[in-house]
């Protein structure tokens, strides 16, 4: 499943994943910019029309709650910038990303033990 946001909408994904659900209102309070009511209820029914998210009836509003995950979201979008930016190369993207930000030397151990973990698993499974 390809999951691609505008920057609206993930605005508005981003409150209903560390919520967990919300009314137009509710979604509306949440965000940092002061988006017009209708704005967000037109980004939360484009959303659902996508699949992206369900309502359910409450009272004479809807609760809107996310259709899919921030990890399923973070791999489709991860792997579209993997393909279209760095030519499907993993070394590529990780030197650009430990390369570009601070990262603290727990960070860092944090990074090596995961690929660590990852290799082993491959020598596993190989």
């Amino acid at each position: 499943m390809d999951i691609s946001f505008t920057d609206r909408e993930l605005d508005v994904m981003a409150v209903l994943w560390r919520k967990g659900s919300g009314t137009v209102a509710e979604v509306r309070d949440a965000l940092d910019d002061s988006f017009a009511y209708t704005t967000v209820l037109t980004v939360l029914r484009t959303l659902e029309d996508k699949g992206f998210v369900t309502h359910l009836a409450e009272g004479k509003a809807h609760r809107y709650l996310p259709a899919v995950t921030p990890a399923l979201a973070g791999r489709s979008a991860l792997s579209r910038v993997l393909d279209k930016i760095f030519s499907g190369s993993p070394e590529l993207l990780l030197t650009q990303l430990v390369s570009d930000r601070e990262l603290s030397e727990s960070d860092i151990r944090r990074l090596r033990k995961l690929l660590d973990e990852r290799l082993a698993k491959s020598r596993e499974e190989g």
